[in-house]
């Protein structure tokens, strides 16, 4: 004879493939990249990496994610490179300033980044940072 409490496990674990069936259906594209790269992060777990919603501005942060863009200034002013790098629970700018370019970050690859993260007008930011380029995850 079933009990109360065995009947409440059957029906809650049998809505939890129904659930994940269709919050997958349902996410945006964005959300499945979010997702997909949360779940990296958590393979490779490397002890170090902290997610960038976790992230306090004035502290070293050592963050992992994917290159969405890399910005060059133009010629006319000082020479600087900007990045948005994001690992699927937010998304940082890394800027080197005194190059043009840095071979091997382009967009899509996948880095660690480690330096001290500000946040200037909202946006949080680390100037000049040491990094690791990682395989591309293509």
């Amino acid at each position: 004879m079933a009990t109360p409490t065995d009947a409440s496990r059957e029906t809650s674990t049998d809505a939890s493939p129904r659930q994940g069936w269709w919050s997958r259906l349902t996410r945006s594209r964005t959300e499945d990249e979010a997702a997909e790269l949360q779940e990296q992060m958590r393979v490779d777990a490397d002890p170090r990496v902290r997610p960038i919603d976790c992230c306090t501005p004035g502290e070293p942060v050592v963050v992992r994610g994917i290159v969405r863009s890399v910005t060059l200034r133009p010629a006319s002013t000082a020479p600087a490179v900007e990045i948005e790098l994001d690992d699927g629970t937010g998304s940082i700018s890394v800027v080197w300033l005194g190059r043009r370019r840095i071979p091997g970050v382009d967009a899509g690859r996948s880095m660690v980044v480690c330096g001290r993260m500000t946040c200037n007008t909202e946006h949080p930011t680390i100037y000049n940072p040491r990094y690791e380029l990682k395989p591309s995850t293509a």
